[in-house]
């Protein structure tokens, strides 16, 4: 730990320290607010020296100092920071130094106090709070020239204010056909630009179904006795491990999706990618009206992940948010996420909602999400925060009063600030991709011939 003495209270110190931060890099400077000796205070000061100053709204919810500080340390390892300077040291209590203390020790951030002390009896005091609060080992930097030098340089190319706004090409409305036909459907009734965009999707699709059935784990024959005489086997569904699978890539395949309309191109490309392999992928017919991935999810821009994280400094509701966005799915079968539903990368959320409804009976397939990667942090973030809070477990409930009572809720969504399409469209069924059905079709060709070529070559 550095302890930056600014003898002097010159001004281009304190700009320095302010230039140098940029948390985008991992760097931050903490200003704390004045006239308060809070430690809560000076965890909301850290959080909004983050970048999340939601809880400056009057009606915006309160945190205590406990929850404030493990926010602290749960964003600062989802995020990635590790420099922080604090400025006004000299005017910390004991008590605020021991949490900048155990913030450092539990990230391991490279801490830097900013402090004037012109008087000999202030450094004296100041050495006193450091070594109560367990800060023993400090190199201590006098002089306005040593310590702008320690500061180091200005950052460069700080971007200030909300990442652009999204854009993507908007699809016409794509035909209500099968996998045979969807794609000749959309050349004839589509002009030559729409059915570019069009197809890019289908296409899409169509190489990523053919590249996960070929990384699809091989499973055991299942042994039927059949007669050599009465022709190949029946279609043979999927295991329960394949089935898993194929939600999970259903999900993947179309959760970034920004409409409905490059949903369903992107899962026809992926029926007719299974049928050039002997395999026969079935949706709910009423695809477009359903929930879940692609139908009422929205995707998780920089500029969505921008709004979650200012507005919401509690990493709990900002991964609930960021959930209910990227699933699409019921807020009631959301809220059965366990702790340990989160993947150890990262990546996935499983919801087991049959063995909690079902005691006793055998267990179904699960309920698999995608978590897109700029969500990651933020589940990350959650994840530790719960399993910080005390008297908890992996089987709790991760967004466990979230979505409680009404009152509640509703100012979670009004903090958020953001439309929740499987809100404003709900759908009592199952989500569509764990509706969807697969078989093996036990095939010596392949029943669907692969016609990307062909339907090009006929456009004049």
């Amino acid at each position: 730990m550095r302890l930056l003495l600014d003898g002097d209270d010159d001004h281009a110190v304190h700009r320095a320290a302010y230039q140098w931060a940029d948390p985008a890099r991992g760097r931050i400077t903490v200003d704390p607010t004045p006239h308060t000796t809070s430690p809560a205070y000076l965890a909301l000061d850290v959080l909004r020296a983050m970048g999340r100053d939601g809880f400056l709204r009057p009606e915006a919810e309160r945190m205590s100092t406990d929850p404030a500080w493990r926010a602290v340390t749960c964003w600062t390892l989802a995020t990635g920071v590790d420099e922080v300077i604090v400025l006004r040291a000299h005017r910390l209590t004991t008590e605020r130094l021991r949490r900048l203390a155990v913030w450092r020790a539990d990230t391991c951030i490279r801490l830097t106090l900013l402090a004037h002390t012109p008087e000999l009896a202030d450094f004296q005091r100041l050495l006193e709070h450091l070594t109560a609060a367990g800060l023993v080992e400090v190199a201590t930097v006098r002089g306005t020239a040593a310590v702008l030098e320690a500061i180091g340089p200005a950052a460069a190319d700080r971007r200030y204010g909300p990442p652009p706004r999204d854009h993507a090409h908007p699809l016409p409305t794509v035909p209500r056909s099968s996998v045979a036909a969807f794609r000749a459907d959309c050349w004839r009734l589509q002009n030559a630009t729409d059915f570019a965009h069009t197809d890019g999707q289908y296409r899409a699709g169509y190489a990523a179904a053919r590249t996960w059935l070929a990384r699809l784990p091989a499973q055991p024959p299942q042994l039927e006795a059949t007669d050599p005489a009465a022709g190949p086997a029946g279609p043979t569904p999927f295991s329960l491990q394949e089935t898993e699978a194929l939600r999970l890539f259903l999900a993947r395949l179309t959760v970034s999706s920004p409409s409905v309309q490059h949903t369903v191109a992107r899962v026809r490309g992926a029926q007719a990618g299974l049928l050039t392999r002997s395999v026969l992928l079935n949706v709910p017919d009423d695809l477009a009206s359903r929930a879940g991935p692609g139908i009422t999810t929205v995707p998780l821009t920089p500029r969505v992940v921008h709004t979650i994280t200012v507005r919401l400094p509690n990493p709990l509701r900002a991964a609930a948010i960021a959930a209910l966005l990227f699933t699409g799915t019921d807020k009631s079968l959301l809220s059965m996420t366990q702790t340990a539903s989160v993947g150890d990368a990262g990546t996935t959320v499983a919801i087991d909602r049959d063995t909690r409804i079902n005691i006793g009976e055998p267990p179904g397939p699960r309920h698999l999400y995608a978590i897109p990667p700029r969500a990651r942090p933020l589940l990350h973030a959650a994840v530790e925060f719960r399993r910080r809070t005390p008297r908890t477990a992996d089987n709790h409930g991760l967004f466990a009063n979230c979505f409680g009572t009404t009152p509640r809720f509703e100012a979670l969504i009004a903090d958020a600030g953001l439309p929740i399409p499987a809100l404003a469209n709900p759908h009592s069924g199952d989500d569509w991709h764990t509706a969807a059905r697969c078989w093996h079709l036990h095939t010596t060709t392949s029943p669907a011939p692969d016609v990307l070529p062909r339907l090009g070559e006929l456009r004049p």
